[in-house]
Order: structure tokens, then C-alpha cells, then sequence
């Protein structure tokens, strides 16, 4: 990683409106950078925020409050922007036209971007980009009904590809796809972004795969950061309570390993997590939590510093010691 910031967001906050009732704060205060060449990896259970925070990033929506920047400029509507930064959607087959064919739906790009000034060099750009991503020229003339899963994917990333961007948002890329599939992607992405030099924002409820890919991982609940730091320090040595119980729920391939029983104990009402955040003094993870103290009711807990690069809010944890850490549980792709 070379340290240069290329997608800031500060502070971002996003609500939308509620008919009788007071606004869903969706996002509260959501402070996130990634590096130039590197990934940045972001997890929560459904319904924490990570696809609203996606499409603020792309500016498919506008925050509510906060700053996005874009290689040091705010996130504007505009092509100039939109070719800096490309989203890559969960499902490929809702986000492909099925009345068009992959070569048509990937020149479609090229010309609203002024791409290739002659449409044999699109043509020949369009296969270009079907090379990038391990597809051969005979997908050119195929309809997205014609085509699998991962090869729909393919596509889809490929036509993020075609406006050359620095950045991708994956929003959970490989959710939708078999498992056998997933991997081939996964190793799609690792690929190109050593190729293109591509940053990317990866969004994803699987903390084995986010491990796979991210350098720096995350972790949402209810719309906040909880923690966020390297994937090693938050992954083998996780110091939420919340982080605790999604590493712990990490399948273990070693039938010799057990999983930590404490980090999945959760205390107070099953509904107690989704519970609106509106007027709320104390924790917003309170009703789950088994560490939970008297200020956890009584203040916020703000995201602070515990290692110089490892963030965390929670009260209890910024004044535990730190545990050791328990080791992989899935190994990381290679740089």
C-alpha cells in the first residue's frame, strides 16, 4: 500500500423519511478511508448499512450529512467522478439489461463515456474487456440468460471495468453465486486488482471471504463502525463484543479447534438489536451485549484507538487487556 487516500468518507450520515414517524437513520456517523491498491473490507449482519453506505459512495444517493471524497475531490453527480469509482452489484442477472447482449450492453458504457471514437475500436475494446475477465470472444453475442451465474458476474465486472476506474465497491459479488463459484471470483479480483492497480471497497456479511481479500477490515452494527483495523488484529484478535461473536460464528475447518463459547453468549431480548437508534444515550449493541456495564446505558461509546491502527467502540473493551490472538481461521490470498 502506498498510503495515498483515494476514497474518504467523514463523518456520513444518511436517514430517509418514515410516513408517521421519525426518520431511519440508516448511517450515523460512518468515518472510512482506503488507500490507493488496497481493499477495505466491510461486514455486518443484513440491515447494519453496508449497501446505503455503497451506493453513497458511488453517488447513487446523496448523505444525508457528512463528506465523500473521491481521489481528493467531494462525490458529485457527473461522468468525470463516475469513471473514478464503479459499483459491482450482488445480483449480475438484475443488473444486466436481459434484452441486450454482452457486447452491447459493454459498448453502451464506451459510448455514453465518449470511449473509442470508431466502433471498430470499440469492438475491439469489448473484447478486451471480456479477456480481462477470463471470458472468451464468442460471449460477445450471448444474452444474460444465456450465460451462468459466475460468467454474469464476469460481465458485470468487466462493464465496471470499461470506464478504466481506481476504485470498485463489490457489494456482496459472490453472495449470489455456488460455492464452487465464488472462489474463481474471488481470485478474479485479487488478480486484477494487481493488474490495474485497483482499490476496492468489499461488502460482505462472510467474514471468511472478507479475510481472503481485505487488508483493512470494518465491522458495522446498526449503522456505526464498531471496530475497524488491519484484518489480522480484528479478525484473530477481535475486541467488540460484536466482532467476538461473528468471528466465533467463522466455520473452523480444524475438527480440533473449537470456537470461543463466550463471544457467542448474548444477554437481554432476542429483539433487543433492532430497537430504532433514534434518541438512544447508551450503546447501541446494549441489548446483546454480555459485557454490558452500567455506562454502557448511560453514554455513546465513540470510536477510539486501542493499537495505534485498531479502533473500537465500546466502553469495556477500551479498558480490558487485550487478548491474544487465536490465529487464523482461514488463510488470507496471497499479495
Amino acid at each position: 500500500m502506498s498510503g495515498d487516500i483515494v476514497l474518504q468518507a467523514t463523518a456520513v450520515e444518511k436517514e430517509y423519511p418514515a410516513r408517521g414517524g421519525p426518520a431511519v437513520r440508516a448511517l450515523r456517523g460512518v468515518t472510512l478511508q482506503v488507500e490507493r491498491a488496497s481493499t477495505l473490507g466491510v461486514v455486518g449482519e443484513s440491515g447494519c448499512g453496508k449497501s446505503t453506505l455503497a451506493r453513497l459512495m458511488v453517488g447513487l444517493e446523496t448523505p444525508t450529512r457528512g463528506r465523500i471524497e473521491v481521489m481528493g475531490h467531494a462525490l458529485e453527480p457527473g461522468r468525470a467522478l463516475a469513471r473514478q469509482i464503479q459499483l459491482v452489484f450482488q445480483d449480475p442477472f438484475s443488473s444486466l439489461n436481459p434484452r441486450i447482449t454482452v457486447a452491447k450492453a459493454l459498448q453502451e458504457v464506451l459510448v455514453v463515456h465518449r470511449l473509442g471514437s470508431t466502433r471498430t475500436q470499440r469492438q475491439s475494446r469489448v473484447d478486451e474487456l471480456l479477456g480481462l475477465v477470463a471470458l472468451s470472444p464468442r460471449y460477445r453475442d450471448r444474452y444474460p440468460h444465456e450465460l451462468s451465474g459466475g460468467q454474469a458476474q464476469r460481465v458485470a465486472i468487466a462493464r465496471a471495468l470499461a470506464v478504466e476506474p481506481k476504485i470498485l465497491v463489490l457489494d456482496e459479488p459472490t453472495s449470489a453465486l455456488d460455492v464452487s463459484v465464488r472462489a474463481e471470483i474471488l481470485n478474479l479480483l485479487v488478480r486484477l486488482q494487481d493488474q490495474l492497480d485497483l482499490s476496492y471497497v468489499f461488502i460482505s456479511h462472510d467474514l471468511a471471504m472478507v479475510r481472503h481479500v481485505s487488508d483493512v477490515i470494518a465491522v458495522m452494527y446498526l449503522g456505526e463502525v464498531v471496530e475497524h483495523g488491519p484484518y489480522g488484529e480484528v479478525l484473530d484478535a477481535p475486541c467488540h463484543p460484536y466482532t467476538r461473536a461473528l468471528a466465533a460464528a467463522i466455520p473452523v475447518p480444524d475438527p480440533t479447534r473449537r470456537a470461543d463459547p463466550s463471544a457467542l453468549e448474548v444477554s437481554g431480548r432476542p429483539d433487543a438489536a433492532r430497537e430504532p437508534l433514534g434518541g438512544a444515550t447508551g450503546c447501541p449493541y446494549l441489548g446483546r451485549c454480555p459485557d454490558a456495564e452500567a455506562v454502557c446505558a448511560e453514554q455513546h461509546p465513540a470510536l477510539r484507538p486501542i493499537e495505534p491502527d485498531h479502533t473500537v467502540a465500546c466502553h469495556v473493551a477500551l479498558r480490558a487487556p487485550r487478548r491474544a490472538p487465536r490465529g487464523p481461521l482461514v488463510e488470507r490470498a496471497p499479495s
